[in-house]
């Protein structure tokens, strides 16, 4: 028997026909199916064809006569009795062909050197075709009855049925793909925006700051540039929360360095004390008592408390304080913040929601801020094993309260 006549690629793409070699290659009950085959009908080749007006390709095979083909293997398709069953959507069948009336001297058995032939269309749901379930010998065989064409029919349905699902997993895991891909080229896009942005900001700071000095306290240009510094330190807090957002969906959350901190309640006191300054409208009423040592990243920390106490200052009650708290158990560090409601309670519907990225309740629309606070809070949280979790109602306020493994040792 002569060597397969191997063609190159033509109709659809090379792409597109390994892409479903592969995806035969998938169905675990193929070679199943062939072995059937050929066991019922005393056939030694059977196959799984992906048949365009251009090309055949092997997908599966089951071969007993060393034909030579392998998945990924292709035919001259002009060379086939698979292009004549695509072209008439029609089974084409012999037993013998030496002796059959249409094809003892049609060039394709004599080529192979075949005497039995069976091909089956191959037709997925959505209509499209695809290829051919076929099963040639050099010997005889009564396959042309129509007990042996409805058993290759009914498989080949199957095959249908099993590789229509098998296509449309590969295209939701391409397109899923995809999206992962353009979502972390948006991320770095981000960060390297939030980081080039930091130098301008920088230099508009200082030259704020300087005409500060420089100028007459209480006239109209000192008053210009103190609200050109306070934009710009609100900027510059803005870039910090956008390039702690893009390393985390980078990197697999926030990075942390942990350290013995010894006194803990000087740093959470700077954190007050600057929201206090810059809100002197305001009244925050601290409680801070953190008696021992805390292992954690303190500028992280302190990033947490200035998250929760401006979101406490933003959405509380502008009449009613903001209470700040701060202490250790025998296990945790533990820190709350509450604060009156201005309005509604959050539901209780939204708690976990409160803390994905740029979320942020319909009522506060308006509101000044990226909507990533809260995600970072729990992000550092995270970090540190900790926990966050958040209280609302009518009567009580809302509170968001911290616990943190005091030893630094995340309980997972």
């Amino acid at each position: 028997m002569p060597a397969p006549n191997p063609i190159s690629s033509g109709g659809d793409t090379p792409d597109e026909i390994a892409r479903d070699v592969h995806a035969v290659g998938q169905i675990a009950a193929v070679p199943t199916l062939l072995d059937a085959l050929c066991e019922i009908t005393g056939m030694r080749f059977a196959a799984v064809a992906r048949v365009t007006d251009f090309t055949w390709t092997a997908c599966a095979v089951k071969d007993g006569i060393d034909f030579g083909l392998k998945p990924g293997g292709s035919l001259a398709v002009e060379t086939t009795l698979c292009i004549e069953s695509k072209r008439s959507n029609r089974p084409v069948v012999f037993d013998q062909a030496s002796i059959d009336p249409v094809y003892r001297d049609h060039p394709v058995p004599k080529v192979y050197g075949i005497e039995s032939y069976v091909s089956v269309p191959i037709v997925l749901p959505n209509g499209r075709y695809f290829g051919n379930l076929c099963a040639i010998d050099p010997s005889p065989a009564t396959v042309s009855d129509e007990k042996t064409l409805r058993l290759f029919t009914k498989f080949a349905a199957l095959i249908a049925a099993q590789l229509d699902d098998e296509l449309k997993r590969e295209q939701v895991q391409a397109a899923l793909q995809d999206e992962r891909s353009a979502s972390e080229l948006r991320e770095r896009f981000i960060a390297v925006l939030g980081h080039d942005l930091r130098n301008p900001l920088q230099a508009i700071y200082a030259t704020s700051a300087l005409m500060e000095r420089k100028l007459e306290p209480d006239t109209p240009l000192a008053g210009m540039a103190d609200r050109i510094k306070t934009n710009a330190r609100r900027m510059s807090s803005m870039i910090d929360d956008v390039l702690d957002f893009a390393r985390g969906r980078l990197g697999g959350g926030i990075g942390i360095q942990l350290d013995e901190v010894a006194d803990l309640n000087a740093a959470l006191q700077a954190v007050v004390t600057e929201l206090q300054d810059g809100r002197p409208n305001r009244q925050i009423v601290v409680s801070i008592g953190v008696s021992r040592q805390v292992r954690c990243d303190v500028g992280r920390i302190q990033q947490l408390a200035s998250n929760l106490i401006s979101n406490a200052l933003d959405h509380g009650a502008p009449g009613s304080p903001v209470r700040v708290t701060a202490g250790t158990d025998e296990r945790d560090f533990i820190f709350a913040v509450w604060n009156a409601n201005a309005g509604e309670p959050i539901p209780a519907q939204n708690y976990d929601r409160m803390f994905e990225p740029f979320w942020r309740p319909s009522a506060s629309d308006s509101r000044p801020g990226l909507g990533l606070g809260l995600y970072i809070c729990a992000q550092i949280v995270r970090a540190h094993g900790g926990h966050l979790s958040v209280t609302s109602s009518r009567e009580g306020g809302t509170e968001f309260h911290v616990r943190l493994p005091a030893d630094g040792a995340g309980r997972g």
